[in-house]
């Protein structure tokens, strides 16, 4: 339950002033002692806090979840593991985990998904960072329509796929090698591309260096570049691109 929500009731009458008074005192953050829970992001941004999962110990990350599940309902966690997830689901029995894409879901009160983000990957082997975009991406209440395995090694496999990227409001575009996708893309479409570089590839590909550099020096119009191998970077972005697309600046919270 964000302030908004608390407000609506405030004014319906379903919520004593008093209630609303507690609520409020944790707000805008919770001090944990180990961590600060944003509650006022929603609020601010449109979108709650999301959890980076890996480096957190076991008690701290079950704490975090059990706040946020309290106060929210929602949670969305990225590069979680398996383990993390077995110990968060023996206090959150709701608590959903793709081992693709690391993400750790909660999410009691689903977000209808609007307009269309496309997400595409040069190889299959791009397809953990791909997932983390599409779920992320999903979970903020976009449609994600998933073209995967269409690099440029075999360019007609994209070109076959043109017409479901331009119906798209944003493309994401994940690849590894030497990244060129993203520039093809832009070259097909009249949409943003975020190009999104991947660990994958050969010794001079440098861990993902070598496509970082490609897409930021590529010739075509239209692309923003995330960091390496941040999927979650792009789905947020994408959902946001989406909603002004599809909402304009009157976008629904």
């Amino acid at each position: 339950m964000d302030v908004h929500e608390v407000l609506s009731k405030v004014q319906e009458g379903t919520m004593k002033i008093e209630e609303a008074e507690e609520f409020l005192k944790d707000e805008p953050y919770e001090e944990m002692g180990f961590a600060k829970l944003d509650h006022h992001r929603s609020l601010r941004s449109g979108f709650g806090e999301v959890i980076y999962c890996a480096g957190k110990s076991m008690e701290h990350l079950v704490k975090i979840y059990e706040h946020f599940a309290a106060k929210e309902g929602n949670v969305l966690g990225t590069r979680a593991s398996a383990e993390q997830y077995e110990e968060v689901k023996k206090v959150i029995s709701d608590i959903e985990y793709d081992a693709v894409s690391r993400t750790l879901t909660l999410q009691r009160n689903k977000l209808e998904q609007i307009g269309c983000v496309a997400v595409c990957t040069g190889g299959t082997s791009d397809i953990p960072v791909a997932e983390e975009a599409a779920r992320t991406a999903e979970y903020f209440g976009s449609r994600v329509e998933r073209i995967y395995d269409v690099g440029v090694a075999g360019i007609h496999r994209l070109l076959a796929n043109t017409a479901e990227l331009r119906k798209a409001n944003c493309i994401i575009a994940v690849a590894g090698m030497e990244g060129a996708l993203p520039g093809v893309v832009a070259g097909l479409v009249d949409k943003p591309v975020l190009a999104v570089p991947t660990s994958i590839g050969y010794g001079a590909h440098f861990q993902g260096l070598s496509p970082l550099l490609t897409m930021l020096n590529s010739c075509a119009e239209g692309i923003a570049v995330v960091n390496i191998d941040n999927g979650f970077g792009a789905g947020y972005m994408a959902t946001q691109i989406n909603r002004l697309a599809v909402k304009g600046n009157t976008a629904a919270r």
